[in-house]
């Protein structure tokens, strides 16, 4: 019994120790085996690690290439608007120097001038101090010799010295005004000669009358219709008046406005070529010519400005350009006048170191105003200024335009160059046409405005009247005079005279001594 027991409890031991063994080398198993695993895991997570970082960094290499292009974009960007900026300053700079070389001319120009008076002002000092003393000499000497009293002495050296001072006033005068309009009249030839050998336009008969050539006096009976209904209907959507006289195959259109006459026209040939004449083709053609019309007037506005290299203008500003194509005034077409002072314009503003395009937009519009005289009341520049004034063009174009008929005051050079650009045009030869009796009216004009002065001997009207050339008497004329009476006649000619342009008044005095050899 106590062996079986022994023996049972050394089975237990050993089967206790066996288990114990046993579960100690599978905790070992598992330790080893965790730690495996967790060499796993933390190899994997090293690799998860090294891949995450690899990514980062390929996203940051990518980020910074992106912002470097994008950097370097702006930076292009900046750089060519520096660039720009720096051109632009650049030619400001050249442009300040140039109007600084300009003016350092004109203040050395003006030092010289005003030496040349300083030096004129001790001549005329002098000149003073040698008459006063000259004067209290012949005070003296009068009171010796003549027993005259000193009021009486100094009566007569005063109207003696009068006549001196203003024979020798007048001499300087006629010298220095001379020599002005000598060295101003060189200049004044050069840049006026090159603006007008720039431009030659063309002109045109002034009318307020066409006629329509008929193929047969039987189609101006289905013109009049039946109880004139077809010419009543023309006369009425037209806004002219159409004369059936007894001129042979022929019709004549009557109207003070150019476009509305040249609709009329367009649309009677039409309507005479189609051969139905009535009022409801009438206004179907009608309607057709006036979009024409339309579309034919923005065309040639436009192409008037690219001419021109202007750009800018208000859409409705193009359309009355258009419009001046069929507007003429002195016999002068309006278009071809507004761009031959445009091109004048540019010459003047080119020599005088003014804005050129600005010249040309101001001699494009400057006669604006005559596209709808017949519709608004008021002087053309006044007309052409509220125009300019609501299409929004600059103040100084807007003055300029007013004041190119000395209307208003001109209130920049632009007013003055524009002036005389207007008046180069006008008074060019060939470009204004006029009647006959009104030609020779204005001659016996000018030629009897002369002969009342004076002093004058005989006057002729030369040059198709835009020179006066006027004789004096040299007997009874002296040099002073001759300035006056030239004065006195240009004076008389503006006031009593109307002309375009302007005319030139030359006086003439020569002595002429004739002897016979025998």
């Amino acid at each position: 019994m106590m062996t079986t027991i022994v023996l049972i409890a050394g089975c237990a031991l050993i089967g206790a120790i066996v288990g114990y063994l046993a579960h100690y080398l599978w905790s070992q198993r598992q330790v080893a085996s965790a730690r495996q695993r967790a060499r796993q895991i933390i190899e994997e997570a090293h690799r998860e690690a090294q891949g995450i970082v690899r990514e980062g960094k390929l996203e940051v290499r990518d980020e910074l290439h992106r912002l470097r292009a994008e950097f370097e974009a702006s930076t292009k960007e900046q750089r060519l608007e520096l660039q720009k900026e720096q051109q632009w300053l650049e030619q400001k700079k050249q442009s300040l120097d140039k109007r600084l070389d300009v003016i350092e001319q004109k203040e050395q120009a003006l030092l010289e001038e005003r030496e040349k008076l300083a030096r004129e002002r001790q001549a005329l000092d002098a000149e003073r101090a040698r008459i006063a003393k000259l004067v209290e000499e012949e005070e003296q000497a009068l009171q010796r010799v003549a027993g005259l009293s000193r009021e009486e002495a100094t009566q007569r050296l005063m109207t003696k010295l009068e006549r001196e001072v203003e024979y020798e006033a007048a001499t300087l005068i006629r010298r220095k005004q001379q020599e002005a309009l000598e060295e101003a009249d060189r200049h004044a030839r050069d840049i006026i000669a090159q603006a007008v050998q720039r431009c030659a336009s063309e002109h045109v008969a002034e009318t307020t009358v066409c006629s329509v050539s008929l193929p047969s006096d039987d189609m101006k009976g289905r013109i009049i219709g039946r109880e004139g209904r077809n010419i009543r209907a023309l006369e009425q959507e037209t806004g002219v008046e159409i004369l059936i006289d007894d001129t042979p195959n022929a019709v004549v259109i009557s109207g003070f406005d150019p476009v509305r006459r040249e609709i009329a026209r367009r649309t009677l040939e039409r309507l005479i070529a189609d051969g139905r004449i009535h009022p409801a083709r009438i206004e179907e053609v009608l309607a057709k010519v006036r979009r024409e019309m339309d579309r034919e007037i923005e065309e040639t506005g436009t192409q008037a400005a690219l001419e021109l290299g202007i750009t800018g203008l208000h859409p409705e500003l193009v359309k009355l350009v258009g419009r001046l194509k069929f507007r003429t005034s002195y016999g002068q077409n309006l278009l071809h006048h507004s761009l031959e002072v445009a091109r004048i314009m540019a010459s003047l503003c080119a020599e005088l170191h003014e804005d050129i395009t600005k010249g040309k937009r101001i001699g494009l519009l400057h006669d604006i105003g005559k596209a709808v005289d017949h519709e608004v009341e008021g002087a053309h520049a006044a007309i052409g200024a509220d125009l300019a004034r609501r299409y929004n063009e600059p103040r100084d174009i807007i003055n300029a335009i007013a004041a190119h008929h000395n209307e208003v005051a001109p209130e920049n050079r632009l007013a003055v160059l524009t002036s005389a650009a207007d008046a180069i045009s006008a008074a060019r030869p060939g470009a204004r046409s006029e009647s006959y009796e009104l030609y020779l009216q204005r001659i016996e004009q000018l030629e009897k405005a002369a002969l009342e002065i004076n002093g004058v001997q005989s006057a002729f009207a030369i040059q198709a009247g835009r020179e006066l050339r006027v004789l004096v008497d040299a007997d009874t004329v002296d040099d002073n005079q001759t300035l006056v009476i030239a004065r006195q006649i240009a004076k008389r000619v503006s006031d009593e005279v109307q002309f375009p342009g302007q005319i030139r008044v030359t006086v003439v005095r020569e002595k002429r001594v004739i002897e016979y050899a025998r």
